[in-house]
């Protein structure tokens, strides 16, 4: 993959590990990339402040996409550029989340903002990002700069439901996908990952065809589609493997390294090119 000038990466389930730790063999990998004058990018529904601590291991200093690619920032967190939800398309979104029970979030470009701090997956995803929520009885007042709004719950198919309808509903005015079973993440519609190719690509001066993306939610298939080179994690669903070029092992069996070695670096072997 002598051609490969740029990686984007995907964060959660495929840079880092269940527990949301970046290993060893993944830093040495990317070390290894820049060694090779590839560079290298992050892109996550996290907001910029929950990749803080990503930046200084893995030596960025490309661009990062928060929020799906509604935030572009450099990596002293200064920002490039940003797409937000009009606040009546907003309105719609949280509508359609409560109307499938899920619980809601939203993100500005400041704040995350919630309405219950014992509501599931909150806990944890303060853990992950390493930042509090703000707990708000209405979102009504912080909908003119909403960057991402996240539907949660543990009824995946709830989940899958509201997708469905979000996307029925709104159209092409925003985007909707899954970025883990019991989130559905809702940005811009400019705020997807296969436009994260395409303004990386522009920014950086590197074809499209010579970028490699990796990644494990449905919500990485549009980067898949917009890259020279496609690498789903081995815990990616059967539908996303069989939509990237390559599949790798999971996240907790050093997926991303493995790929970085194998499919980019040409380190070795060991995984099979995917039949078309």
């Amino acid at each position: 993959m002598n051609n490969i000038r740029l990686v984007i990466a995907d964060v959660d389930g495929t840079l880092v590990t269940q527990e949301k730790m970046l290993t060893p063999r993944a830093i040495a990998s990317v070390k290894r990339l820049r060694e090779k004058d590839i560079a290298f990018s992050i892109t996550s529904g996290r907001p910029p402040l929950g990749m803080k601590m990503l930046v200084e291991p893995l030596g960025l200093t490309e661009p990062i996409a928060a929020f799906n690619g509604g935030v572009f920032v450099h990596p002293d967190f200064s920002v490039m550029a940003q797409s937000f939800v009009p606040g009546d398309i907003a309105t719609r979104v949280i509508e359609a989340i409560e109307r499938h029970g899920l619980d809601c979030w939203v993100y500005t470009d400041r704040d995350w903002l919630v309405r219950k701090i014992e509501a599931p997956h909150v806990a944890r995803e303060q853990w992950t990002v390493k930042f509090p929520p703000q707990v708000v009885p209405d979102f009504t007042a912080h909908l003119d700069r909403v960057a991402k709004i996240v539907g949660v719950s543990d009824d995946y198919a709830a989940v899958a439901r509201c997708e469905t309808d979000v996307q029925r509903e709104c159209g092409h005015t925003v985007s909707a996908a899954r970025s883990q079973p019991y989130y559905l993440d809702v940005t811009h519609p400019d705020a997807n990952k296969g436009n994260v190719v395409t303004f990386l690509s522009r920014v950086l001066s590197i074809p499209a065809e010579q970028t490699a993306t990796i990644g494990d939610m449905p919500n990485d298939v549009l980067m898949f589609q917009k890259s020279g080179i496609s690498i789903a994690m081995g815990n990616a669903s059967p539908d996303v493997q069989r939509q990237a070029r390559f599949v790798t092992t999971s996240n907790e069996d050093e997926g991303f390294a493995r790929a970085m070695e194998s499919f980019i670096l040409g380190e070795g072997g060991g995984f099979a090119e995917k039949a078309s």
